[in-house]
Order: structure tokens, then C-alpha cells, then sequence
């Protein structure tokens, strides 16, 4: 039985599409795109008038907590909150417990996320053992067990030796490295940005020369390797502007921004409110416009959550042991499109550039266009859709969130993948 989109905004740069137009999806496939498609006896159809249609989105940044911090987030939680988010696909970071840096790691998210996962799951790598710092991991054995990149994600790579050497064998295999920017001795014992809210509120601060120094290193490595290197959850000014001439230069960096760092600054911390603590941390103004910038001038490549759930008795803890990260896949998309889109800074296509395009071409992946004969990963958006976010209603466990009581415009009402709606809202 045959599914027809019908009269959707369908927006897809990859084939030049912004208008109006059906989608006919049958047998898990997208068959024809066409101004007015005639229906089909059998056929199902859902009526997109005055809904945006675009290619299922992909965060390429999600703690999906399993295996062993199940508490926190499951593989079959983190997907339907990926799900209701409008997300068709997610990149797991190895910071689990254990670390994903052998094969049966990577084999045991891959299976829980067959059995229990409602969207797609790829898994990141770690680069070295334990995400220490110190010996390569197996990085060819991750490779062909299926990982999309080499990630020491939630903590930098210390040894410019190390991230060499890690770089010379991804090459290899062509495969990027995402780094976490953040040079150890500086950071060390920080919770939040050094400025004027760190002595204000006495808290230990985390410069952001931190982050532009590992920032610069990276991308002078990337430069004698030549292997790809992609800059995770960017944060300052200064490493806006170090990827910006890089990439002048030609240099293989890419980089991605999160939601929080362009819209949230550091003055959000003067209630000593844990759900705002995060790494890197929440930065000055100055540093949010920088971000802002990058996305809509295309320095900055891609939109990613970095999804980081925690319990919150966790959370609840005193600020300086409390753990860094917040939620996101659910509030992603109309954080994005209430301050990007709305506002002007941004187009609808470039939005899709950031959050479905750009992050399958940065990891290799399928999808980000709603091509004919593709998988049918679609999202469906409501632009006008206004609501506010509420902690508890989240599909996700953790309710570590700094924008519950925002309200926002602009929601993803139907995501579906493979011809499946794994999300659906009642009218849709």
C-alpha cells in the first residue's frame, strides 16, 4: 500500500526543491516527487498543507548512554526522543561504560539499537583506549565492524603525538576524526566559562583559550596529514574565526554548533542552575553572535545536540560536582528555527543544510535529500506550531534541560523512516 505526502512546503536543496509538492513513498521508498501527484485506489494520504517537508534529520552528536549508564538514557529512549525531536538517524559517541573502542562494542549498540531503536543509530569510535588519551585503540578493527568516525568525545586527546598518529591511520580508512577542543591543563577543575559571571559567582572558570588552542592544534594537524577533522560543539569567537581561515586555506575541517551555544550565554548560570552546566561551556554574547555568524555564512557546518542526559539526583548535586550536559534532541529544531529561521538569520534551506545535508556528508552516511529510489526518511514540520517546553513530557529519561518553560515556534509533527511514521502527531 502506497503512502502519499499531499501539499506539503517539500524543501530539499540537494535536488533544488522549495515548493509545493507531493511525495509518493511505496515500499519503504521515495517513488515520486511531483507539484500534484494523482492518488492511487489503496493509497494513504496524509495532508502536509501548511507543514514544511524536508529530508529526515541527523544528529551526528548523541549520548546515548547505553551500555552501562542506562539510567541516564537507553538506546530504545534516546531514539523515540530522536523520533519526536524530527530526527531519522543518530551518531552515538563511545563514552559509554564501557568505552566503545573494540568491535563487540560497536556490535552490542548496533543489535540493542536493531531490537529496541525506533530511528537509525550509527556509532562513533573511540580513538584511544578507554578514551585515555594514551594507545591507540584498534581503529581498523572499528572501522570494519562499521563505525562512521574516530571520537575521544567528552575528553580531549592530550598527546599531539597521539592525535598524529590517530589521524595518519583514519586517513586510511577515509574517515574523519571529531575532536573535543579543550587543551587539559587550562581547563582542568573549570565548571563554567572564565569571564565576569566565573568571579561573580565564584566558580572555577574554563577559558576559552582553552578551546582555541586545541582548536589551532587540530587544524594544523589536519593540514600535515590531510586527513578530516571535525570540530566538535564549537563555542568561542576565536575558534569560529581559526576554522573560518582554515577552511580559506583548504584545510579538510569542518565543525558543528549546538543549540545551547547559540542561545544561551553565560550570565544564564547566575542562579547556579546545574541544568545550565555543560562542556564546553555556555559562553560571553560576544562568542553566541560568533557562532551565529558561522552557521549562516557556512564556517560552521552542522546543527548537532550534543545530547548529554543525566538523572537528576545527579544533576541535583552542588555545581562543582555536578556532571556537565543537557537534553536535546527534542528541542533542537525549534530552538533552531525560533532563532535562526524566524528571525531571518538563516533560510529554511540552509536549516536543512545544517541538520540533515551537511551531517551525512561529514560522516559518510545516507539520506539528507528526498531523492527518488532513497530510503523514505522524511520529517515533517509544523512552522507555525507554537508550545512550551515542558520537562516531564519529554520522551527522553533525562529532564536535564535549561528550556523548560520556553516557548518556542516551529515543531517537527511526523517523522518517518523508511516508509514508517515512528512519530506522529493526532491530525497528522
Amino acid at each position: 500500500m502506497g503512502l502519499l505526502i499531499r501539499g506539503g512546503r517539500v524543501v530539499d536543496p540537494v535536488q533544488g526543491l522549495d515548493g509545493r509538492a507531493d511525495i509518493l513513498v511505496e515500499d519503504g521508498l521515495i517513488r515520486q516527487i511531483q507539484p500534484e501527484l494523482a492518488v492511487e485506489r489503496g493509497t494513504v494520504v496524509v495532508d502536509a498543507a501548511g507543514l514544511v517537508v524536508v529530508p529526515g534529520l541527523v544528529d551526528m552528536h548523541t549520548h546515548l548512554r547505553e551500555p552501562g549508564q542506562e539510567a541516564k538514557e537507553t538506546v530504545a529512549t534516546a531514539t523515540r526522543a530522536a523520533a519526536k525531536g524530527g530526527y531519522t538517524a543518530v551518531v552515538g559517541m563511545p563514552n559509554t561504560v564501557p568505552v566503545v573502542d573494540t568491535p563487540g562494542q560497536v556490535e552490542l549498540v548496533r543489535a540493542r539499537a536493531a531490537r529496541e531503536g525506533v530511528v537509525r543509530v550509527y556509532q562513533v569510535g573511540a580513538i584511544t583506549k578507554g578514551s585515555r588519551g594514551e594507545e591507540l585503540a584498534e581503529m581498523a578493527d572499528l572501522a570494519a565492524a562499521g563505525v562512521v568516525a574516530f571520537s575521544d568525545d567528552g575528553r580531549p586527546v592530550p598527546s599531539a603525538a597521539v592525535m598524529r598518529r590517530a589521524m595518519e591511520y583514519a586517513l586510511m580508512f577515509d574517515m574523519p576524526i571529531i575532536s573535543h577542543c579543550e587543551e587539559p591543563s587550562l581547563a582542568e577543575g573549570g565548571v563554567m566559562h572564565e569571564g565576569f559571571y566565573s568571579l561573580k559567582l565564584g566558580l572555577k572558570g574554563i577559558p576559552a583559550l582553552a578551546e582555541d588552542l586545541m582548536v589551532h592544534r587540530e587544524i594544523l594537524l589536519a593540514e600535515n596529514t590531510g586527513c578530516r577533522v571535525h570540530i566538535a560543539h564549537l563555542s568561542t569567537k576565536g575558534a569560529v574565526e581559526l576554522v573560518r581561515q582554515a577552511k580559506a586555506r583548504g584545510v579538510p575541517v569542518t565543525a558543528e554548533a549546538t543549540p545551547h551555544h547559540f542561545t544561551l550565554t553565560d550570565a544564564a548560570l547566575e542562579g547556579y542552575d546545574t541544568n545550565f552546566k555543560v562542556n564546553p561551556p555556555l559562553r560571553t554574547g560576544e562568542d553566541v553572535a560568533a557562532v551565529i555568524r558561522g552557521l549562516a555564512d557556512g564556517t560552521i557546518d552542522a546543527i548537532a545536540t550534543d545530547h548529554a542526559p543525566h538523572t537528576e539526583a545527579e544533576k541535583a548535586m552542588e555545581f562543582d560536582y555536578a556532571p556537565f550536559g543537557m537534553v536535546g534532541l527534542e528541542t533542537a529544531l525549534p530552538l533552531a528555527i525560533t532563532r535562526l529561521v524566524n528571525p531571518g538569520v538563516i533560510s529554511w534551506t540552509r536549516l536543512v543544510e545544517l541538520m540533515a545535508i551537511n551531517p551525512c556528508r561529514i560522516l559518510g552516511l545516507p539520506g539528507g535529500s528526498l531523492q527518488v529510489g532513497q530510503p523514505a526518511d522524511i520529517t515533517l514540520i509544523n512552522p507555525d506550531l507554537k508550545r512550551t517546553v515542558d520537562r516531564d513530557r519529554l520522551a527522553s529519561l533525562g529532564r536535564n534541560t535549561p528550556f523548560h518553560g520556553w516557548s518556542l515556534q516551529g515543531w517537527a509533527v511526523a517523522t518517518m523512516v523508511g516508509g514508517q511514521f515512528v512519530y506522529q502527531e493526532e491530525g497528522v
